[in-house]
């Protein structure tokens, strides 16, 4: 089912009933500084989305809160009417503060106006997927989901949404997202220097759920940083490269969506994580995590 051709590295993988690529991209660089505000080069992040479309990618991750709504403008004025095979992952369940924080927005109400605010923004009648964004700026926290989780199989129910999932969760919240309707990923913080989800990605991929790390080179400390580069040093790629070729390697179910606002990055990213990665590197790789 998740073995269909693709010419991007890792190949494709099904979302429901959507297929996208494996290596996708992450609009959040395409606001401005802080993700707020838009951006200074507004033709060149309506470039760079088209670039993305143009080397087959098919998973764009966005959210209303980017900008806020900034870049949700941006894909829609840069691909709309969208092709078939494109499918558009956001997120909701917080907004922005006017000193740039993201506080929480689960309740009920606060949701409905994000899938709506989404819906408009980006000039859909239904959104492909939908996250329900959890804990806070520290990382997941522990408690219930049930409310607003529930309020969003309730706008799926309407017809507005066609598949959810869950972001900055802990794995006892995937549960009990699984426990009350199916979810298609999980979006966490995960890198080669944090393995704390090695167990629920393992559990998520005999599931067929996908699992989709942000921050890929986020939190390393110096000395593994130096270890990561000196990889990439011998196979003559960027660090950012390897990272991400290890992380598709990781797992079948890992999708990626690195962010950038460089149409130069944006290719690099895609011919790198091509990256063939010998036994030794990536055992050499995975010392650097633990």
């Amino acid at each position: 089912m998740n073995t269909l051709s693709s010419s991007l590295p890792g190949g494709t993988w099904t979302l429901g009933d959507l297929t996208v690529t494996r290596f996708g991209y992450g609009a959040m660089q395409l606001a401005g500084p802080g993700v707020m505000g838009p951006p200074a080069d507004r033709d060149g992040a309506l470039t760079i989305l088209r670039e993305a479309a143009d080397l087959g990618i098919t998973h764009i991750d966005t959210s209303g809160a980017y900008g806020p709504r900034v870049t949700n403008q941006l894909i829609r004025e840069a691909l709309h009417p969208y092709p078939e095979s494109l499918h558009i992952v956001t997120k909701v369940g917080a907004v922005r503060d006017e000193r740039g924080g993201w506080p929480p927005a689960r309740q009920p109400e606060d949701l409905r106006r994000a899938v709506h605010e989404n819906l408009k923004d980006l000039g859909l009648d239904v959104l492909d997927v939908v996250n329900l964004r959890l804990g806070d700026a520290q990382g997941p926290q522990p408690g219930s989901l049930a409310e607003p989780f529930e309020a969003l199989v309730e706008l799926q129910q309407q017809g507005l949404i066609r598949h959810l999932g869950v972001s900055n969760a802990t794995a006892e919240q995937v549960a009990e997202a699984q426990e009350i309707a199916p979810i298609v990923c999980v979006q966490n913080m995960y890198n080669l220097a944090h393995r704390q989800d090695d167990e629920l990605i393992d559990d998520l991929s005999a599931k067929g759920i996908a699992y989709v790390p942000f921050f890929p080179l986020g939190g390393f400390t110096p000395l593994e940083s130096t270890a990561l580069s000196a990889v990439a040093a011998r196979l003559e790629a960027t660090p950012m490269s390897v990272a991400l070729a290890w992380l598709l390697r990781r797992s079948p179910n890992i999708l990626l969506i690195p962010g950038t606002s460089s149409v130069v990055h944006l290719r690099e990213n895609a011919a790198g994580t091509g990256l063939s990665l010998s036994d030794e590197e990536l055992a050499e790789l995975d010392k650097i995590g633990r």
